[in-house]
């Protein structure tokens, strides 16, 4: 356990990208004003404005998982806007295995690294 790095890739819905934009300000103003564990969250939006990729680290599991819970109803804003699934480099504690168990996450382990 340890680091963990996120991708969500997030397909925004047909005449939302303005909503979705102003839920991706709260979720920001989220992350530098309540996380203590989250060490990188930034957003990248396609050329066509269509989709967005965001990419998160976090010092461990218990950080993300107080992520999540600081978002709260924001997370839930955010699903009205788009679709998405994700993905988790590294190796999540049991407590994150567990809540992941029936989203849209998959995880993948390391192998090697430099």
């Amino acid at each position: 356990m340890g680091e963990l790095q996120a991708f969500a890739r997030l397909k925004i819905h047909q005449g939302k990208l303005e909503e979705f934009k102003r839920v991706a300000a709260k979720c920001m103003e989220s992350v530098r004003t309540r996380d203590t564990g989250t060490l990188q969250h930034d957003w990248f939006f396609s050329s066509d404005d269509s989709e967005c990729l965001v990419y998160e680290r976090y010092r461990d599991s218990q950080a993300l998982l107080e992520h999540v819970a600081n978002l709260g109803e924001t997370m839930a804003a955010r699903f009205r806007t788009c679709s998405g699934a994700g993905e988790i480099c590294g190796t999540p504690g049991p407590e994150l295995m567990k809540a992941l168990e029936r989203s849209r996450v998959r995880i993948y382990s390391p192998y090697q690294s430099i």
